[in-house]
């Protein structure tokens, strides 16, 4: 396995030379895979128990396998992540390599030396949802008949309609000619995403951003790459774009009008809304990918107290 050195969030290199531990860190690499996760669910899991087994576990130099890793090893580890980053990053860390030992003491059978530990506590931070003017101004500052106008018009559409992801919204396919081969059906107002675990789903777009990307789709037919799958690409004819590109030019659009804006943000606006307007909450689930009532609690307090406040009158109301 080629160890690959990415970048801490301080900018320094991560030590991923895990030594010894390597050849259970290949195992549970493959493990992963064939369980079907995705694969930067597997790059940063893997890469998250060679971090722990190079930076700490090495550092100690008196461990010879896994069997030898104790408690103490994995708190030392986890207040050290907390000392130098978010307590969320810390979290993610520690998830993937409680997987990790999970799967080991099964595999192995071996004592789990997470056992009766517990994640690291991730404050609630409330995203804002946009405001009216907000939206407008991003709506604004996109208006063109160029490609990269009409592309980027259609882009905050989608996601300000369905809230998906942005690796979905990354990998939304487009086929004119082969419906089977095209996630977009624009008659019926409808995508297909690609969302986590390989799993598709259906979502329903508005009017508005079913025009938005009726325009798009029009200047994209005259790209030079317009025979490419992918449905977003780059202007000045460049081919298709990245999850990382579309980030960039969101970020992008909202310097220019004054909006702190990233894809995310639509997924807890869209949320707020669906709720606030009165929603059921099993068909967000629906919509939004998810499996678990957790993420609605999650994604719907950016503004559940505006949501409250309005429901007041409505169910205090004097009926005397």
């Amino acid at each position: 396995m080629t160890v690959t050195v990415p970048e801490t969030r301080s900018g320094q290199p991560k030590q991923l030379d895990a030594g010894v531990f390597q050849p259970e860190i290949s195992s549970f690499r493959l493990h992963l895979a064939a369980e079907g996760k995705a694969a930067k669910t597997v790059r940063t899991y893997t890469e998250a128990v060679q971090w722990f087994a190079a930076a700490n576990l090495r550092r100690e130099g008196n461990r010879t396998g896994c069997e030898e890793v104790g408690k103490r090893d994995v708190q030392e580890w986890v207040a050290w992540l907390l000392g130098r980053y978010s307590a969320a990053y810390a979290s993610n860390q520690y998830r993937a390599l409680q997987q990790f030992f999970r799967w080991l003491a099964v595999e192995e059978e071996i004592p789990d030396p997470m056992g009766g530990l517990k994640s690291p506590r991730v404050p609630d931070k409330l995203v804002p949802v946009f405001t009216g003017d907000e939206l407008r101004r991003l709506e604004r500052v996109c208006t063109g008949r160029g490609f990269g106008e009409r592309r980027d018009t259609a882009i905050i559409a989608v996601l300000e309609a369905t809230g998906i992801r942005l690796a979905e919204l990354a990998g939304i396919r487009y086929d004119p000619d082969d419906p089977r081969r095209s996630d977009v059906d624009l008659w019926h107002r409808e995508i297909t995403v690609h969302g986590k675990g390989s799993k598709t789903r259906i979502v329903k777009i508005s009017h508005d951003a079913a025009r938005a990307l009726d325009r798009y789709l029009r200047v994209r037919a005259r790209h030079a790459q317009a025979y490419r799958p992918q449905l977003w690409l780059g202007v000045s004819n460049r081919g298709p774009m990245t999850a990382s590109g579309i980030y960039q030019v969101i970020v992008r659009r909202g310097r220019q009008c004054g909006v702190e804006v990233f894809p995310h943000r639509f997924r807890h606006h869209f949320s707020h809304t669906w709720l606030d307007r009165g929603g059921v909450e099993g068909d967000l689930m629906e919509l939004n990918g998810w499996t678990s009532p957790q993420m609605l609690r999650r994604y719907g307090a950016s503004a559940r107290s505006a949501r409250a406040r309005r429901s007041y009158d409505r169910v205090m109301q004097d009926s005397r």
